[in-house]
C-alpha cells in the first residue's frame, strides 16, 4: 500500500517505494501540465465552448431581435423537411465526387513521374504544390476572372484560339456548368498536396519488392497494380478521408465565386447555413443545420475507414 512506512535501518522511518515512485512521476509531469494548460484554456474558450453554446442554440428559435424560444426538435425537423437543405447537400456531394478523385488520379500521376531520377526534379514539385500554399481567395478570384464571360481567358482560349467552342460561354452563372467550374478550381488546387503525401507513401515501400518483382519477370503494369497500389492503401485511405472532408466542407470559393447562385445550383451546406444564421439572423436554424451536417461528416468518414481499411503485407 502506498501509505505503508518501512523502517530504514538505525529506526528511521523510510517512505514506501510506491509512493517515493509517484512523487517523481507526479514532479516531472507538473511541468508538461504547465506548459499544456494555455493551449488546453484557448481550446476550451475558442472551441469547445462555441460548439457547446451552438449545441444548444439549435433547440432554441434564436435570432437576436426576439426573446429565445426553446423549440426542442423543431429545427433539424425543419432542416430535414427543407428543399434548399436537400438541394444544398446534393450539390456539395456532386462537389465532392468530382473532386476527389480528380485530386487523387492527377496526385499520385504526378508523385509517379516525380518519383523517378529526373533533372529538375524539385523545380517541378514546387511548381506543383505552389498552388497548395496559395491562399483559396486568391486562387477564387483568379479563377473568377478566368472563367469571365466577356473578356476571360478561358473563353477567349477556347473560342478564338482553339476554335473548340461555338460561342462565349457563361462559365459560372450558367446552373449546368457553374459546379463543375469550381470543381475543376479545387482540383487545379489540390492536385500538389495529393501529390506530397502520395510521394511519402511511395518512398516508403521497400525498393527489394520491386527489384524481386522484376526478377519474376513483372513487368511496369503488374509492379504498378500488384506492389504499388496494394501497399498505397494506407495513403490512400487516409486521402479519401481527409479529401472528403474538405470537399464537404466546401465554404470560400463558392462564396466568392457565385455566393450559391445562380438559382442555388452551387449552393453547398456551409453557405446555406451561413444565409440562414446571418443573412436571416435565423441562429438556431443555423446550428441546427451545423449539426446535423456534422453527424453526417462523422457517418462518412467512420464508412470510408470501414471499407478501404484492409490487412496489407509486404
Amino acid at each position: 500500500m502506498g501509505s505503508q512506512v518501512m523502517k530504514a535501518p538505525g529506526g528511521t522511518a523510510a517512505v514506501a517505494p510506491s509512493y517515493a515512485r509517484r512523487s517523481r512521476q507526479l514532479r516531472r509531469l507538473v511541468p508538461i501540465y504547465l506548459f499544456l494548460l494555455p493551449g488546453m484554456a484557448l481550446f476550451l474558450t475558442w472551441q469547445l465552448y462555441p460548439l457547446a453554446d451552438a449545441f444548444v442554440m439549435s433547440f432554441f428559435h434564436w435570432n437576436l431581435l426576439e426573446p429565445s424560444t426553446f423549440i426542442g426538435l423543431n429545427n433539424y425537423q425543419r432542416a430535414l423537411s427543407d428543399p434548399l437543405f436537400w438541394q444544398s447537400l446534393r450539390n456539395v456531394v456532386v462537389y465532392t465526387v468530382i473532386t476527389v478523385p480528380g485530386q487523387m488520379v492527377l496526385g499520385l500521376a504526378a508523385a509517379l513521374l516525380l518519383d523517378q531520377s529526373l533533372r529538375f526534379r524539385a523545380v517541378f514539385r514546387t511548381l506543383y504544390y505552389l498552388p497548395v500554399i496559395t491562399s483559396w481567395v486568391v486562387v477564387s478570384i483568379m479563377f473568377t476572372y478566368l472563367y469571365n464571360s466577356q473578356a476571360g481567358p478561358l473563353n477567349y482560349l477556347l473560342d478564338d484560339v482553339l476554335h473548340i467552342i461555338p460561342n462565349y460561354q457563361i462559365w459560372l452563372g450558367d446552373p449546368n456548368t457553374a459546379l463543375p467550374s469550381i470543381a475543376t478550381m479545387g482540383i487545379w488546387k489540390g492536385t500538389g498536396w495529393n501529390m506530397v503525401i502520395f510521394l511519402a507513401g511511395l518512398q516508403s515501400i521497400p525498393r527489394e519488392v520491386y527489384e524481386a518483382a522484376k526478377v519474376d519477370g513483372a513487368g511496369a503494369i503488374k509492379r504498378f497494380t500488384h506492389i504499388t497500389l496494394p501497399l498505397l492503401r494506407p495513403t490512400t485511405t487516409f486521402l479519401v478521408v481527409v479529401l472528403v472532408i474538405g470537399g464537404l466542407n466546401t465554404f470560400i470559393p463558392v462564396w466568392i465565386m457565385t455566393q450559391g447562385g445562380p438559382i442555388h445550383s452551387t449552393e453547398t451546406i456551409l453557405t446555406y447555413m451561413y444565409k440562414k444564421a446571418f443573412a436571416d439572423i435565423d441562429l438556431g436554424y443555423g446550428a441546427a443545420i451545423s449539426y446535423l451536417f456534422t453527424a453526417l461528416i462523422f457517418l462518412i468518414s467512420v464508412a470510408e475507414i470501414r471499407i478501404l481499411r484492409r490487412r496489407y503485407e509486404y
